[in-house]
């Protein structure tokens, strides 16, 4: 559990993708694919709790329920929209699973101050 965002050192997720400036084009190719549909709801979520939802900086990943409070049905969802490009997705699924590729186009994060 963490503090909520201060808005002056620590900022929340929608805010944060929101700075990054980054940007998709409609109807391109998806960047983030899983090279097995069945990984994150059939084994990381038992073994792991899907870290994916946990360790994206700008929350692509979620794992929804049909009851939330039952818990019944899960179902993983990628909302590449949000992605911010940092591959972290690529690097710490444990099974591997996820794959990144560089959107087409011009698409990801335009930092402007840097």
């Amino acid at each position: 559990v963490y503090p909520k965002p201060d808005g002056k050192l620590t900022f929340d997720r929608a805010s944060s993708v929101f700075l990054s400036g980054t940007t998709h084009e409609e109807n391109q190719p998806p960047h983030l694919v899983l090279r097995d549909p069945s990984i994150p709801i059939g084994e990381n979520l038992p073994l792991y709790g899907e870290p994916a939802r946990l360790y994206c900086p700008a929350g692509v990943y979620e794992v929804v329920y049909a009851d939330e409070a039952k818990k019944t049905d899960p179902r993983f969802v990628i909302n590449a929209q949000n992605c911010v490009h940092c591959k972290t997705c690529d690097i710490k699924d444990p099974a591997q699973n996820i794959t990144w590729v560089p959107p087409e186009g011009a698409g990801g994060p335009n930092y402007a101050g840097m």
